[in-house]
C-alpha cells in the first residue's frame, strides 16, 4: 500500500502539540489593526487551540503527525 500523502496547505496552517492538541494562528492580525482594542490584538496574538469536534477533519489532513 503507498504512503499516504500530507496535504501541504494543512500542514502550513495547522500543528501538533506534544500533547496532541491542535494549534493554529488566529485570523485578524495583518490589516485595519488602528481600529482594534490592544486587548484584541493581543489575545488574537495567541495561538488558537482547535476543538475536540474538529481534530478529526485534520488528523486525516495531517497523517503523520
Amino acid at each position: 500500500m503507498p504512503k499516504m500523502k500530507t496535504k501541504r496547505a494543512a500542514s502550513k496552517r495547522f500543528s501538533v502539540t506534544a500533547n496532541g492538541k491542535i494549534k493554529y494562528k488566529k485570523m485578524g492580525m495583518r490589516k485595519k489593526l488602528s481600529k482594534k482594542s490592544k486587548r484584541r490584538k493581543r489575545e488574537l496574538k495567541r495561538p488558537g487551540m482547535l476543538s475536540k469536534a474538529e481534530h478529526g477533519k485534520i488528523k486525516t489532513l495531517l497523517p503523520y503527525r
